[in-house]
């Protein structure tokens, strides 16, 4: 189980000797040259690259003041505020519940030890392929359609789950519909609030604050993380199996009015018209398209 490991790590290694630097990178040395070559393989039009590079160095001689940004600007306030709402969401679908205790759970689903570590390792392979849906429609759809899809299926799995599970899982069928549904679960997050909320946390930041906004963002996934980790067992052990999945399905399907009232769609929108909205003090829900 541990060793298998290492073949992901290789072919992870071996995919890194193959990247080239970052365009943004070698700007920052004075190798515009180089960073331009690196964009054009990424872009394919030469238009594209000349308009990104200067960009970047645009970007570049912005000093980042998040700290003094956020004591000055409550416009900023808002935005960071946003991202930390979205990392709260995401991880309170419940998706560390899953892959932390899979093994508990497919226990109380009456599945075997041996049927217990197939059936994580199913969630691991589903979470990743699950992921490509959202790298194929993510500019096509935009945020918003496959936040709104993806929160809908988490609930319905979940919500199927605790079902289960509360009138007892007895057959072999409603065993096989159980791991189905928590597999529907992971597709739904894999496809949208999984990568989804990275994605938006940091375009909904202003380029003088971005450093510290996702850093705000990421720090409270990690303490929400924690505290999901803590507290499932005592979850399960207080109010039921059934009510702990009904409780986070619950949970999911409210995320769905979340986004609705306050996640702006930015598919196609700039990161400087997001902000120039932002700043202005148009709502959040409404600084993108």
């Amino acid at each position: 189980m541990l060793g298998v490991i290492a073949l992901p790590g290789a072919a992870f290694l071996f995919g890194l000797l193959l990247l080239p630097d970052s365009p943004r990178w070698l700007i920052l040395r004075g190798r515009r040259e180089e960073a331009q070559q690196v964009l054009l393989r990424l872009r394919g039009d030469a238009v594209i690259v000349a308009r990104e590079a200067a960009e970047i160095e645009e970007s570049l001689r912005t000093p980042q003041a998040g700290w003094q940004l956020f004591l000055q600007n409550a416009n900023f306030r808002r935005s960071v505020a946003l991202g930390i709402g979205l990392q709260l969401v995401q991880q309170f679908t419940g998706i560390n519940v899953v892959m932390y205790y899979a093994p508990r759970i497919f226990k109380d689903m009456g599945y075997d030890t041996a049927a217990q570590m197939w059936f994580t390792a199913a969630v691991g392979l589903t979470n990743v392929l699950a992921t490509f849906i959202a790298i194929g429609f993510v500019d096509r759809w935009g945020r918003k359609p496959i936040l709104y899809a993806g929160f809908a299926v988490m609930a319905l799995g979940l919500g199927v789950v605790g079902t289960l599970m509360n009138g007892g899982i007895e057959s072999h069928a409603q065993q096989q519909l159980a791991v189905g549904m928590s597999l529907l679960f992971i597709v739904g997050f894999a496809m949208s609030a999984g990568p989804l909320v990275w994605t938006l946390c940091s375009e909904v930041q202003p380029l003088k604050g971005r450093d510290f906004g996702i850093g705000c963002s990421t720090f409270v996934n990690w303490i929400a993380n924690m505290v999901i980790g803590a507290t499932f067992l005592t979850l399960l052990n207080g109010i039921g199996n059934a009510k702990t999945f009904w409780l986070y399905a619950g949970l999911n399907f409210s995320f769905i009015l979340f986004t609705w009232l306050l996640v702006p769609e930015t598919r196609g929108v700039t990161l400087e018209q997001i902000e120039r909205k932002l700043m202005a003090g148009a709502k959040l829900r409404d600084i993108g398209r």
